[in-house]
């Protein structure tokens, strides 16, 4: 039996829309990482971008458990001495709400050549508003 591969113009990629409201951050984040790569489509291939658009709303109300709000810290670096900043996730989720999240799913991506395309496909908004209304994503329940 012959294996067979879909080419990237054979692959039809859909819209999908997902409330973050309530779910916890890293459930969400295994789930988006799924459908961004395609992994849930009969025909996935690793070398191929296959994957789905994401849109994620209301990423500002996701929730954690146990003591990460406090405990799980972020750490930047500009590469000059005594220069590394630390922010935990309270902190992030104030200042910037849709960085948590993708910090997240970036983390569960493969590090690879499609790394930044298969991230690319992936918008996420704080709040009930988003600017993709004419792709009419269909909601997705997860």
């Amino acid at each position: 039996m012959k294996t067979t591969f879909k080419k990237k113009s054979e692959i039809e990629q859909k819209w999908y829309l997902i409330d973050a409201e309530g779910k916890t951050l890293g459930d969400l984040a295994v789930k988006l990482a799924v459908i961004l790569r395609g992994k849930n489509k009969p025909y996935f291939s690793s070398h191929v971008d296959c994957g789905d658009y994401v849109v994620v709303i209301n990423a500002e109300k996701i929730r954690v458990t146990g003591n990460k709000l406090e405990d799980k810290k972020y750490y930047s670096h500009s590469g000059f001495m005594g220069n590394l900043k630390e922010t935990s996730l309270q902190e992030l989720i104030i200042k910037h709400p849709t960085k948590a999240l993708e910090n997240a799913v970036r983390g569960m991506l493969p590090a690879n050549r499609l790394r930044k395309n298969v991230f690319s496909k992936l918008k996420v908004f704080a709040g009930e508003q988003h600017t993709h209304e004419a792709q009419k994503p269909e909601k997705l329940e997860i």
